[in-house]
């Protein structure tokens, strides 16, 4: 049988190559450049500048563009109400964290502890999510800033100037809303649709494995815009309610898609081009808004024209999940659509995901820890260059923060790429501090550098650091007229910050060098477990979509996790390799379940009890070994209640081949 093959890791062919997970690091991600962001990079720090220099105070331009810096690097998100959120959140911390910083600046060890608890703080915000993350980020870097760097005018100007500079980010952000409005979100769904489309024309290949994945990330994406946005408008816009049903809808399509592989690679039926056609011409009709009117058009109908009669189960089960999609773009009362079946649910009401955030955050062992961890590496930061003469110290402390900052990415790797980021900055820095007079020459350059900042975010963490320091050097240069003598110090600062961040923040932690895809993965096992037993039960059938959901969205997690391993220094990089063959497993035990569910609904006899607790049995098994050690080891299981004629056998075979790949003995 095909099996997804392990990702391909390059091999030092000489002694004085650089080492694989820092080629794997340093090599550029593949990402389309967002040019709307580009150019308001270019407007939106430029333009406080000029207002500064035109005003006499070009000290106040340079904070309005500190504050629109961090706009341009929280400026990612495609909804716009989402914008709102990812945006003007986190400058409201922002504002708070230079407040703080200017009232303790100058006064020592009071200083070092009041950023140390702000250090402790932001830590435990950023393992809430997205959104808290950056505003933990700004909270604490603001606040380093503050207390490091003396501020202009009274204390309150600072903290106002940095906000204006971020909102004008998010005014510009906001300028297309009336025209776009729920563009972004039909785009998304679209998006969803496209991808599930791929899928089905990868059943039988290679590539249904990677497909299947880039269904997982679409679909995750698209609930998380459409169910936060119809969380706000308390589920009763129309517009809002067909998206969550034209999303619901997949659920089926998706689930018949593995009995659509299955029946490829055993039966060699293949899935009529027709259907992922069908599926495509539904996605271009969400993406137009298209839906029935009253005697008017059916743009649903008209994508499932062409389907062919169905032959089998399967080819019947991906007949009827198409046609129910289809259906559900043409009913023109989407909310009776979506009352009777929500299948993925929505969640609870803002404030009360607040209350549940704030509560987890105080009784969570992991943030404490990584709340404690960037504090200690902070007040190490900051008592070191209280006791040791360093100008402008405050660049020490905000390195570590960058270095140390929660994204699933290596700590190691970040600290090196920070160092080789940083140096490849300052050459460029160097080069405008020294020809470049200050003035209005600044616009221009500034005009030139901050679109670099978003462009090459999404290439990887080192190139957004060489993209941000040239611009971060030329502000500080506004506020303190150093010139050239700031790059070196800075070259300096940041070499300090990395040690601090690799010592303190990374060698001293065993769980941040250690990977923790053996125990992730085990937990998944088990929950598989239990998927099995609901999939073939009586249960709810919302209820089981929502666990097969869930499912594969930690299977996501767990796959960033590895490819974050795969970036750490040996030994720890080649240990998590080692556990991808058992994450591909894992995830074809889900289709197989999946495809038998299909299977039986449309018509195949169901399994008896003794079977599907046999396979719940081996794998919680697999998941207690897995918990237990640490070598992966091959095994074999014997079934003894499962015939060959079952609707399980495709199952069966995905468990023993899993117990084959990893069969655990401690270690």
């Amino acid at each position: 049988m095909p099996r997804e093959s392990r990702p391909s890791r390059p091999v030092s062919l000489s002694p004085l190559a650089p080492p694989d997970w820092l080629v794997r690091s340093l090599k550029p991600q593949s990402a389309p450049v967002p040019w709307a962001a580009v150019a308001r990079a270019s407007v939106a720090m430029a333009l406080p500048l000029a207002v500064g220099i035109l005003a006499g105070k070009p000290s106040y331009g340079a904070l309005a563009s500190m504050g629109a810096l961090s706009g341009v690097i929280g400026d990612t998100a495609d909804a716009y109400r989402m914008r709102i959120f990812n945006i003007a959140v986190p400058q409201l911390f922002g504002a708070l964290g230079v407040t703080l910083g200017t009232l303790v600046f100058g006064h020592g060890w009071v200083a070092v502890g009041a950023v140390t608890l702000v250090a402790l703080v932001s830590g435990m915000m950023s393992t809430i999510g997205a959104v808290a993350s950056v505003s933990g980020l700004l909270l604490l870097l603001n606040s380093v800033v503050g207390a490091g760097l003396p501020m202009p005018g009274q204390w309150w100007l600072a903290p106002l100037l940095m906000t204006g500079g971020g909102l004008l980010v998010l005014a510009l952000a906001l300028l297309a809303w009336p025209l776009r409005s729920g563009v972004p979100e039909r785009a998304s769904v679209a998006a969803s649709y496209r991808s599930v489309a791929a899928l089905l024309d990868a059943a039988g290949t290679d590539a249904y494995g990677e497909a299947r994945t880039a269904v997982t990330a679409a679909l995750n994406q698209s609930y998380d815009l459409v169910l936060a946005r119809r969380t706000r408008d308390h589920g009763r816009s129309p517009e809002l309610v067909r998206l969550v049903g034209q999303l619901n809808a997949l659920t089926p399509v998706i689930e018949a898609a593995p009995a659509a592989d299955q029946a490829a690679r055993h039966a060699c039926v293949r899935l009529p081009a027709e259907v992922p056609d069908a599926v495509r011409a539904l996605a271009a009709a969400v993406e137009r808004g298209g839906h029935a009117h009253a005697g008017g058009e059916r743009p649903g109908t008209r994508a499932t024209a062409a389907l062919p009669e169905p032959g089998d189960h399967t080819a019947r089960a991906l007949d009827h999940a198409v046609r129910h999609a289809a259906e559900t773009l043409d009913d023109p009362d989407p909310l009776g659509v979506i009352e009777a079946e929500d299948r993925l649910g929505r969640p609870a009401a803002l404030r009360v995901r607040a209350r549940r955030a704030a509560r987890n955050v105080i009784l969570s062992g992991t943030s404490w820890r990584y709340g404690l961890r960037l504090a200690l590496c902070i007040g190490i930061a900051q008592a070191l260059v209280s006791l040791i003469d360093v100008p402008r110290s405050y660049w020490v402390a905000l390195t570590v923060t960058f270095v140390l900052k929660p994204d699933f990415g290596s700590v190691f790797s970040r600290a090196v790429l920070r160092a080789l980021g940083t140096a490849a900055g300052l050459v460029i820095a160097a080069a405008v501090l020294v020809e470049v007079p200050h003035g209005w020459w600044d616009v221009p350059v500034m005009m030139l550098l901050a679109p670099l900042i978003p462009a090459f975010t999404v290439r990887g963490y080192g190139y957004q650091t060489a993209a941000i320091t040239p611009v971060i050097l030329l502000l500080s240069d506004i506020l303190n007229n150093q010139g050239v003598g700031l790059v070196l110090p800075r070259l300096v600062d940041s070499l300090i910050g990395c040690g601090i961040a690799l010592v303190a923040g990374y060698l001293l932690w065993p769980e941040s060098w250690g990977t923790r895809i053996g125990d992730r993965l085990a937990d998944a096992v088990a929950d598989t477990a239990r998927y099995v037993e609901c999939a073939f039960g009586d249960g709810d059938p919302a209820a089981r979509a929502r666990m097969r959901r869930g499912l594969y969205r930690d299977l996501s997690v767990i796959r960033s996790e590895f490819q974050r391993a795969l970036t750490e220094p040996p030994p720890t990089g080649a240990r998590a390799a080692a556990w991808w063959p058992l994450v591909v497993a894992v995830e074809r035990i889900l289709d197989a379940t999946t495809a038998a569910r299909v299977r039986i609904r449309h018509g195949a006899p169901p399994p008896a009890p003794p079977e599907v607790a046999e396979v719940g049995r081996e794998l919680r098994a697999l998941a207690g070994r897995l918990r237990a050690s640490v070598i992966l080891e091959k095994g074999d299981v014997e079934f003894t209640a499962v015939p060959q004629e079952s609707v399980l056998e495709p199952l069966r075979q995905e468990v023993a081949a899993a117990r084959a790949v990893a069969s655990p003995q401690g270690g």
